[in-house]
């Protein structure tokens, strides 16, 4: 049971805090296992890419237009925070519904 996020990202903090079973992998010092990452774009598509983040702004057009995955394993602070595994499933964010998945509200 992991979070993919960052160390320093008050979200994945929020999430861990909540979720204190769970292990935090930072996305910057550790990848995502390519497994993981390929089944969240299955599963969320060009959602796991974060376009409102200061990473997506400092991009330039030709590498805006990069595959998904591409850019997700050149810049991993690209991705959408957090990316949640538990048993198997995938959970993106942390809002509101994905908390009622959980189990948590």
């Amino acid at each position: 049971m992991k979070i993919y996020g960052l160390k320093n990202c008050d979200t994945c903090r929020k999430a861990l805090k909540q979720l204190p079973d769970f292990s935090l992998v930072d996305v910057r010092a550790e990848a995502v296992p390519d497994a993981v990452l390929q089944a969240a774009h299955a599963q969320f598509g060009s959602k796991l890419v974060n376009t409102r983040s200061t990473t997506w702004r400092g991009l330039s057009e030709e590498e805006r237009s990069e595959a998904p995955l591409v850019l997700l394993r050149a810049h991993p602070a690209l991705m959408k925070r957090p990316l949640i595994e538990r048993d198997g499933e995938l959970f993106l964010g942390w809002d509101k519904s994905v908390q009622a998945a959980l189990g948590l509200g």
